[in-house]
C-alpha cells in the first residue's frame, strides 16, 4: 500500500494525546518530508530511521517519502516518533502487514543500528492509552515504567526488527507485567530530633490538614532537620495517587522505580529561576512544585529568594495546579505540594539567641524581613520560632528522659495523622488545607466561645479574609488530632497562635 497509518502518543502537560503517523510513498525525487509541527529532533528521525531500517536489513525506499503527523497544530518533539515513523515506512512500501498496526500504539527513540532507546514519559502516554483500548509498544528499557498502569498492555521490545517480528507474528513480544515496587519506609526519623516540641507539634498539625508551614530561628536550631521528616509522617500514597506522582516524575525524566509510592520531598537552592521552581521553557516541563505533587517543598533561606520567583507561588498554593502559557502552546501541571519554609530571624540569624551575638539594628531585621511579601506570608498557614536547644538536653539519653518527653517515632505519630486524616475523608472528602469558602462554612464551624476569639484576633491583628479562612481550617485540624466533633476555644487559641508567622 501507498500509505501507512500508525498511531503515537505526544506530551502535554501531563497528558499525553495521541498522534497518528501517516506515511505515503510516492514518485519523485528520494526524499523524506516531516510535517506537522514537528520539533528539530523530530525532524532528524529521517537520518535516523534510514541507517536503522537498513542496519535491521529492510530496505529504504528510493522515492518520495512524506511523513504527516497529526494533529497538525500540535507540536511534536523528541525522538519518540522513529519507531512508528520507521513503521510506517515498512507498512507503506509491504515489508511489514499493516493490520496489526490499527491495534497498537508505538513510541521509542531508535539508535542507528536499530536498537531502541527508552523515552521520556513512557508512564504518562501509557496511562492514556489503556483509556483508548490499545496495545502500548515501547523500548524495553521504558516498558517497565508503563506496566505499573493497572490494566495497560505494555510490550517492550529492544530492538526495530523485534517489533517487526512481532507484528508479523513469527516472534510475538512476551507482555509485560505490572510489578509494583513495595515502597521504601526507611527515611529520617522524627525520634532523631531533641527537644523542639512545639515544633514537632506544630509539624503533626501541618501533616493532619496538609498546611503549609513556616519556622523561624537561628542557624543549626533543626529547621531543616524538621522539613524533611514531614513526608515520614504523611499517610501512604494511595496506587492512584503514586501514579500521579510518577507520571510527573516520568513527564521531567527523573521516575526511578525505588522510590514508587515514596512522598516525594523537593529542597531546591535559592537561586533557582521561576522556570527552576513553577515549570516552563519553549517545550514546557514540570518545575520544582510538580514535581514535590502530593509531598512536600521545602524552600530554605526564605528572604534570599529572589522575590519575583516567590511571588510565582501564589496562584499554585491556592489552586493546586500550575497553568504555563507560551506563545505556541500552554501546558498544565499538578501542584498539589505542602510548602514548608524556613529563615533566619535577622539578616546574621542570631536575634533572639542567649548569646546576645545579633547586632543588627530594627532597621535591618525590616528590610530583611519585608523580602518576603505580605500576600505570600498570608498563604502559609502555621508560622512557629524553632529556638536553639540547650547543650543539655541534646546529651540526654532516652532513659535519663522523663516518660512524657520521649521521643516520639514517625511511625507513631503517621497512626495519630492518619486516624485524623480519615476523619477528613468521611466528613468532607478532602484533606482541611484544600476546604473552599462554601466547605469552610460547612465543616468548620466553631463554637461560640471560639468564634469570639477569632473575631477578637482579627480585630486586633487586622487578619485578612484569607487568613480568617485559613486559622478556621487549622482549628479543625487540630480538633481532629483530638478526635473532636467541634472547634472550641482551647482549639481556636492554639490555631490562632501560630497564626503569626513573625515572631516577636
Amino acid at each position: 500500500m501507498a500509505v501507512a497509518i500508525v498511531h503515537s502518543r505526544s506530551l502535554a502537560g501531563v497528558a499525553a494525546p495521541r498522534v497518528t503517523v501517516e506515511v505515503h510513498i510516492a514518485g519523485g525525487l528520494p526524499g523524506v518530508n516531516v510535517v506537522g509541527l514537528p520539533d528539530a529532533e523530530v525532524r532528524e528521525a529521517r537520518d535516523r530511521v534510514r541507517a536503522a531500517m537498513q542496519n535491521s536489513q529492510f530496505e529504504f525506499p528510493a522515492r518520495k517519502v512524506t511523513v504527516n503527523l497529526a494533529p497538525a497544530d500540535l507540536r511534536k518533539e523528541s525522538g519518540r516518533f522513529d519507531l512508528p515513523i520507521a513503521l510506517g515506512i515498512l507498512a507503506a512500501t509491504g515489508q511489514i502487514p499493516s493490520n496489526p498496526l490499527a491495534h497498537h500504539e508505538f513510541a521509542g527513540e531508535l539508535a542507528l543500528t536499530g536498537d531502541l532507546r527508552p523515552v521520556r514519559g513512557a508512564l504518562a502516554m501509557a496511562r492514556s492509552a489503556r483509556g483508548d483500548g490499545h496495545a502500548f509498544v515501547l523500548p524495553a528499557a521504558s516498558a517497565a515504567e508503563a506496566a505499573l498502569v493497572r490494566d495497560a498492555t505494555v510490550y517492550g521490545a529492544p530492538s526495530l526488527l523485534a517489533v517487526c517480528a512481532h507484528l508479523s507474528g513469527s516472534a510475538p513480544l512476551a507482555q509485560v507485567a505490572q510489578s509494583l515496587p513495595a515502597p521504601d519506609a526507611q527515611g529520617p526519623d522524627l525520634a532523631d530530633v531533641r527537644g523542639q516540641c512545639q515544633a514537632k507539634r506544630v509539624l503533626e498539625i501541618a501533616a493532619t490538614g496538609a498546611h503549609s508551614l513556616l519556622f523561624t530561628g537561628p542557624p543549626g536550631t533543626g529547621k531543616s532537620m524538621l522539613a524533611q521528616r514531614l513526608p515520614s509522617l504523611l499517610p501512604p500514597l494511595t496506587e492512584d495517587e503514586a501514579l500521579e506522582v510518577a507520571a510527573v516524575a516520568s513527564i521531567a525524566g527523573r521516575f526511578a522505580p525505588e522510590h514508587w509510592g515514596e512522598r516525594p520531598f523537593r529542597a531546591p537552592h535559592h537561586t533557582a529561576s521561576s522556570v527552576a521552581l513553577v515549570g516552563g521553557g519553549s517545550d514546557p516541563r514540570p518545575g520544582e512544585i510538580s514535581l514535590a505533587h502530593l509531598g512536600v517543598l521545602f524552600l530554605d533561606e526564605l528572604p534570599e529568594w529572589e522575590r519575583r520567583v516567590l511571588e510565582a507561588l501564589r496562584e499554585p498554593l491556592e489552586s493546586g495546579v500550575i497553568h504555563i502559557s507560551r506563545a505556541a502552546r500552554q501546558s498544565t501541571f499538578p501542584a498539589q505540594f505542602q510548602l514548608v519554609a524556613a529563615m533566619n530571624p535577622c539578616p546574621c540569624g542570631w536575634l533572639g539567641h542567649a548569646s546576645g551575638r545579633c547586632h543588627c539594628t530594627q532597621d535591618r531585621v525590616a528590610r530583611y524581613r519585608l523580602r518576603v511579601s505580605g500576600p505570600l506570608l498570608d498563604r502559609i498557614d502555621l508560622g512557629v520560632g524553632v529556638p536553639a536547644v540547650l547543650p543539655e538536653a541534646l546529651a540526654l539519653t532516652d532513659s535519663d528522659m522523663h516518660a512524657s518527653e520521649l521521643r516520639e517515632s514517625s511511625a507513631t505519630v503517621r497512626e495519630r495523622v492518619a486516624h485524623a486524616r480519615r476523619r477528613q475523608q468521611d466528613r468532607q472528602g478532602k484533606v482541611n488545607a484544600r476546604l473552599l469558602p462554601p466547605e469552610v462554612a460547612a465543616h468548620c464551624v466553631p463554637e461560640a466561645a471560639a468564634e469570639e476569639l477569632l473575631a477578637r484576633a482579627m480585630t486586633r491583628w487586622a487578619l485578612s479574609a484569607r487568613a480568617y479562612h485559613r486559622v478556621l481550617k487549622v482549628a479543625r485540624s487540630i480538633a481532629d488530632l483530638a478526635g473532636a466533633d467541634n472547634i472550641d476555644a482551647t482549639h481556636m487559641a492554639e490555631a490562632i497562635g501560630y497564626r503569626r508567622v513573625h515572631p516577636a
